[in-house]
């Protein structure tokens, strides 16, 4: 993907965990396409990690905490982010969780509690930081999600984050609809599975990575670069017509019936 074709171009990043994160392919794409970056950090715990990899961006990389989760955690990280710049053009929401006997054994044993939580940070979280960022973008913008194929179809022990997934591409359609005629496109890239630390939360994961392997395609699910172009495509005017899409960047497994 050409260097600087997100040059002037501001955006905010919440989900960078570690290295292998999707989050961070799109970051390091985006920054590499000439975007400037601010980036969240979950906890204290993560804090340290995401320091260390934003730093390769210069000493002047943001990095602010946000609990996705609180309300006025999102009102703070976003007063912050007007403090350094008054116009927002991209919001990467790479964000996911559920309590990992969740995502185990039968999807009829998930617990109320789960059920609420997987949706609160998986898929409400998008509405919250979406209409944070929205009045900051005052030239249109592209906000990008992430999910998977475990939203429309029944894949073994992802459970209720296939549900959540399903509640986060609906959002994702709602939001596109509401924030068009601000010129605010809302996309979801649907990544194959890969080898980050959530995936590997997964029962079951080897076996999934080896089933595409022998069905998708192309024989291969999908890597972090791919991810990293696609995300850069959806957030230049190359993308500027598209909206409340989910995007499968997947080795072709979508579109396998057997």
């Amino acid at each position: 993907m050409s260097d600087g074709l997100l040059s002037n171009k501001t955006g905010v990043v919440f989900g960078v965990a570690n290295k292998r994160s999707i989050a961070w392919a799109i970051a390091k794409a985006w920054h590499k396409a000439g975007a400037k970056l601010i980036f969240n950090y979950q906890g204290e715990r993560l804090k340290e990690n995401v320091e260390e990899l934003v730093a390769e961006f210069g000493a002047d990389t943001a990095i602010y905490p946000c609990d996705v989760s609180k309300d006025d955690q999102i009102a703070d990280f976003f007063a912050k982010v007007s403090g350094h710049t008054t116009k927002l053009d991209l919001l990467l929401h790479s964000v996911a969780f559920a309590p990992k006997e969740a995502l185990e054994g039968n999807f009829l044993d998930t617990s109320r509690e789960a059920f609420r939580m997987a949706h609160d940070i998986s898929a409400y979280s998008l509405i919250g930081l979406s209409r944070a960022a929205a009045p900051l973008m005052t030239d249109g913008g592209s906000i990008l999600a992430m999910t998977y194929y475990g939203s429309v179809k029944v894949v073994p022990h992802y459970n209720v984050m296939g549900v959540a997934k399903a509640s986060l591409e609906a959002s994702t359609r709602y939001l596109a609809y509401d924030l068009g005629g601000r010129k605010i496109r809302v996309n979801c890239i649907s990544a194959g599975p890969m080898q980050t630390l959530a995936a590997r939360g997964i029962s079951g994961f080897s076996m999934m990575l080896k089933h595409y392997e022998e069905h998708a395609p192309l024989k291969r699910s999908c890597t972090t670069e791919e991810l990293g172009h696609t995300g850069v495509f959806l957030a230049s005017d190359g993308a500027s017509g598209i909206t409340g899409q989910v995007l499968y960047v997947d080795g072709g497994y979508e579109i396998m019936g057997m």
